[in-house]
């Protein structure tokens, strides 16, 4: 449900075309356009692009937390129920072909955070400084907690020792501070005042459900004809490590700034 119903959500509205018109059928169809030009990750790929797991004891905030196993209400045959997913997902069309999306949900992590974070291409060569690690500007969305967008780029050192020496820094828009009110709304309150206003832009169509279960039943489907079970991580934790693995192999990270 995390995966169909919120990742794949954030990822078409990031990657979907402009609609034509601020309005709900032009946003849906775009979304669907989307989701359909999604690369299914089917038995040829899943070991690659896929990872599965299930949380285990461990501290949270410095809290000690049973494991899924042993929660209250857990059955017996819940021991491949997975608790984290984490995707290597590509979009088959004009705009995306080639450029990878990373995709991580979970239980009992580390924090409670739901961000999109946008990394921008290497440059081909580095001219001013030698660290590649101060070569990529970000940009980070962030839905919760305290909402507001973030760019992470590449600054001239402000030094007359280091002439040219790079750094990187920060601009911060904080929605909460620049909106001067006394609290931002929450989700669910804008969805019942759409609801209200009988407005539909931000629900989902019939389409788009049956677009997006289409997808995941195929990665489903891969899981069990491959008997890929999950793989273990501690509460408290970023997930396992396979899930490192799966973005460390392109010679990236994930974000946990």
């Amino acid at each position: 449900d995390m995966v169909q119903n919120h990742l794949l959500q954030l990822l078409s509205m990031v990657a979907m075309e402009p609609p034509n018109k601020v309005e709900a059928d032009e946003i849906r169809a775009e979304k669907v356009k989307l989701l359909r030009a999604m690369t299914p990750i089917n038995q040829d790929n899943v070991a690659d692009q896929a990872v599965r797991g299930q949380y285990s004891a461990g501290s949270i905030s410095g809290d000690p937390v049973v494991g899924y196993m042993e929660e209250e209400g857990a059955a017996e045959d819940s021991s491949n129920t997975e608790t984290f997913v984490a995707l290597k997902v590509f979009v088959d069309n004009w705009r995306w072909a080639g450029v990878p999306f990373y995709l991580r949900t979970g239980k009992r992590m580390k924090e409670k955070v739901t961000q999109i974070v946008i990394t921008y291409k290497e440059n081909p060569h580095a001219i001013f400084s030698e660290d590649d690690s101060e070569a990529n500007n970000r940009l980070v969305i962030r839905l919760q907690p305290n909402e507001g967008i973030q760019l992470e780029m590449v600054s001239k050192k402000q030094s007359l020792k280091e002439r040219l020496e790079t750094e990187k820094r920060t601009l911060n828009l904080d929605f909460f501070d620049s909106s001067g009110e006394s609290r931002i709304a929450d989700a669910y309150e804008r969805l019942f005042l759409e609801v209200i206003k009988g407005d539909q832009w931000l629900f989902v169509s019939r389409d788009e459900i049956e677009a997006s279960w289409d997808w995941c039943d195929t990665l489903l489907d891969a899981w069990t004809e491959k008997n890929i079970g999950t793989k273990g991580y501690s509460a408290g934790s970023w997930g396992p490590s396979k899930a490192e693995i799966l973005i460390e192999n392109d010679g990236r990270s994930w974000y946990e700034g």
